[in-house]
């Protein structure tokens, strides 16, 4: 595993840049992860007497969902201003590390991600600092799996709506997980039905602030989710009943929800103000297995992704991490 000669500039524009990640090649040929930072502005001061902000000795990293990249600014700066440096990691065959010829977002083994956070981590250059997860979804769900397997290394962790939990709850997880496992074994790129109609996409779209404005690049991110595969579907499948068997995180963890969810079966605006991606109850549950010291944070009228929500309840969303990570990690 090596990575490339530095940093470059990246589509999110000033102030963001990139950095490849090379990994282990597979069968789909050469595979690389990309890692986005974004640093805190130093003023003569801090360069004089040293960084004061709360967060000056914080290295925070982010994970994106399923079938997503990163793109949100507005959350890299939230922690640059407050002194963290701040990086995100696109996955394989993911966002920026999507290569041609790959199938996108293809996995068998959560565990697997392992290389792509450990040459993220390498590439950081962290030294002493203390490190902060920050997953969203399946990112979540990943990076709950991975700091429970690597104690003593994260100082805390954040989760925006983790994927923690199936959605027809646990019951309905054990009873379709050999079904799937064995598709997985026989038939692993087998393809199940779209069921995302893209009205996820639509809320995004309709809560949008003009103020805030976020850019979507639709070939990484497209209205309906990518194409879920039965080896992917089985991976995601027993990171769930990991979390179930319950988790040993060390840290401090935060988990930030909707208040309510909603099955997307037709448009209406309240999916504007729900998640209608995750059943947030479920997830509240499972989260309380994650570890000892657990703060789960309910939103309401806030959508799946917590820091797209419309204006108010994305501003109650960042003032209530502002609050927890000032307690918990400054």
């Amino acid at each position: 595993m090596t990575t490339d000669a530095g940093w470059r500039p990246d589509v999110l524009g000033a102030g963001f840049e990139q950095r490849t990640l090379f990994l282990a090649e597979d069968d789909e040929g050469e595979v690389v992860a990309t890692l986005v930072r974004h640093l805190p502005v130093e003023s003569l001061a801090d360069r004089l007497f040293g960084d004061r902000r709360p967060l000056a000795d914080v290295d925070v990293l982010y994970v994106h969902g399923w079938s997503d990249y990163f793109f949100q600014a507005r959350l890299a700066r939230f922690f640059a201003e407050r002194g963290a440096r701040f990086f995100a990691l696109d996955l394989r065959k993911y966002g920026r590390s999507l290569r041609e010829g790959q199938t996108p977002g293809y996995i068998t083994d959560l565990d697997d991600y392992d290389e792509d956070i450990a040459a993220a981590l390498g590439a950081m250059g962290r030294g002493e600092r203390r490190l902060v997860l920050l997953g969203h979804s399946t990112g979540g769900l990943t990076l709950s799996l991975w700091a429970s397997r690597h104690p003593g290394v994260a100082s805390a962790v954040i989760l925006n709506s983790p994927w923690l939990e199936f959605q027809l709850s646990g019951f309905g997880r054990a009873a379709l997980a050999p079904v799937v496992s064995l598709r997985a074994r026989m038939h692993p790129l087998d393809v199940a039905p779209q069921v995302d109609l893209g009205f996820y996409a639509r809320a995004q779209r309709e809560v949008a602030d003009p103020d805030d404005p976020v850019v979507i690049d639709p070939t990484w991110r497209p209205d309906q989710t990518m194409a879920v595969y039965a080896g992917w579907f089985n991976a995601v499948l027993m990171g769930h009943a990991q979390v179930a068997a319950g988790l040993a995180i060390d840290a401090p963890v935060c988990v930030l929800l909707s208040a309510r969810s909603v099955l997307p079966t037709r448009w209406s605006d309240e999916l504007t103000r729900t998640d209608s991606v995750l059943n947030v109850d479920e997830i509240a549950r499972a989260a309380l297995k994650l570890g000892s010291s657990i703060t789960v944070e309910r939103v309401d009228g806030a959508i799946h992704d917590i820091f797209l929500s419309r204006h108010e309840a994305r501003e109650e969303a960042y003032a209530r991490l502002d609050r927890w990570v000032l307690g918990f990690v400054a």
